[in-house]
């Protein structure tokens, strides 16, 4: 193999790192987005505490890995662009909603991340924001650590083996071994975790570590921020789902599923903050739909298998909890004077939050 190397060409050794990297990141990704969203959640309430004045947020230095894509393969790129175009509602992070008889109302894309560039909302958003006498967000239990803590401790099995079984049980001894160094990096314990479900585990360290350091600090992610500043401003605030109900979702996924997710996670490593950088370049963008097929299109191998995971997560953690978000929005929607902050995945396709609230009824339009 090492001869094979060196008879290749600097650009086709580059090709090659630049498919395995993409690959690798492939394997994760459908893992890495949920666990950024349960990280923020959960993991942020449990073990770091909001501080009363919050930190200047530390600048997260990945590369997005799109320009890379668009050079070395265009083909590729051009396929992905052309998937991600063919997905209804795919563009777009800010939506108008209205219905005779009520105020108008509107839906809009978050990330759930520290990124000033991102808290930040565009001048479009920021004047729906202002102009809406209800906020709404994924769970308002974001802002309640007791309410999280008793959430877990009410159903200890969401989120904690009470089986008997252990990351000792699941994982072979090399996994378990990669497992025991990165928490060891972070100054973690293993014997701490180690009855934690994996998905815990790995929300503990999916994240980059300006992400973690900025959480740690008590810089606020984006709908964390949206909720603060409606209670400042004295809006009534209100929640989609408990956090009990988004662990439900993601707990319901195979263990299997949760066992790759953490060792890939941990693989991935240093990449993270290009996945980071990746998923944000293509959010500030508006390109909600170009994350996936982006990410996946320039892997070279077949991938059955990170597909049909991917498709039991996207069920699971974005289709069926955009029906509960559609359906939970429309009383909301029916007093008027809305703005409705969700996770961005959950806004394009056929059974998208946006497609679903035209199917009750609503013009929904693209602002921005």
């Amino acid at each position: 193999m090492g001869i094979m190397r060196m008879r290749l060409s600097l650009d086709d050794h580059r090709q090659m790192h630049f498919a395995f990297r993409l690959r690798d990141v492939v394997a994760a990704i459908a893992l890495a987005v949920p666990y950024l969203l349960l990280f923020a959640l959960v993991c942020a309430m449990l073990f770091a505490p909001r501080l009363a004045h919050a930190a200047t947020p530390v600048a997260c230095e990945g590369k997005s890995l799109v320009q890379s894509l668009k050079t070395e393969s265009p083909k590729r790129y051009a396929e992905a662009i052309a998937e991600g175009e063919a997905i209804p509602n795919g563009h777009g992070k800010l939506w108008r909603i209205e219905k005779a008889g009520t105020d108008p109302s509107f839906l809009f894309g978050t990330m759930h991340v520290t990124d000033p560039r991102v808290t930040e909302l565009p001048a479009p958003a920021e004047k729906a924001f202002d102009g809406a006498k209800t906020v709404v967000i994924e769970t308002i239990d974001i802002l309640d650590p007791q309410k999280a803590q008793l959430a877990l401790l009410g159903k200890p099995e969401l989120t904690m083996f009470t089986d008997g079984s252990s990351l000792d049980t699941l994982l072979d001894k090399d996994d378990l071994e990669l497992v025991k160094s990165e928490l060891d990096r972070r100054g973690i314990p293993l014997p701490l975790v180690a009855r934690m479900k994996p998905w815990m585990i790995a929300g503990m360290i999916a994240l980059p570590d300006c992400e973690t350091v900025n959480k740690q600090a008590g810089v606020a992610f984006l709908d964390q921020k949206l909720a603060e500043t409606a209670q400042a401003k004295g809006k009534t605030l209100k929640g989609l789902e408990s956090i009990g109900e988004q662990l439900e979702a993601m707990n319901s996924l195979p263990m299997e599923f949760h066992v790759q997710g953490l060792v890939e996670t941990i693989k991935l490593g240093d990449l993270m903050p290009d996945i980071m950088a990746t998923m944000t370049d293509l959010y500030l963008k508006g390109d909600i739909a170009m994350i996936m097929p982006v990410i996946t299109a320039a892997s070279p191998e077949n991938l059955d298998e990170e597909a049909e995971a991917y498709a039991q997560f996207e069920d699971r953690i974005i289709r069926m909890r955009n029906h509960v978000m559609a359906e939970r929005a429309a009383p909301i929607l029916a007093e008027g004077g809305a703005f409705i902050a969700v996770g961005a995945l959950h806004l394009p396709g056929e059974e998208g939050v946006v497609a679903l609230l035209r199917q009750s009824g609503y013009d929904v339009t693209l602002v921005e």
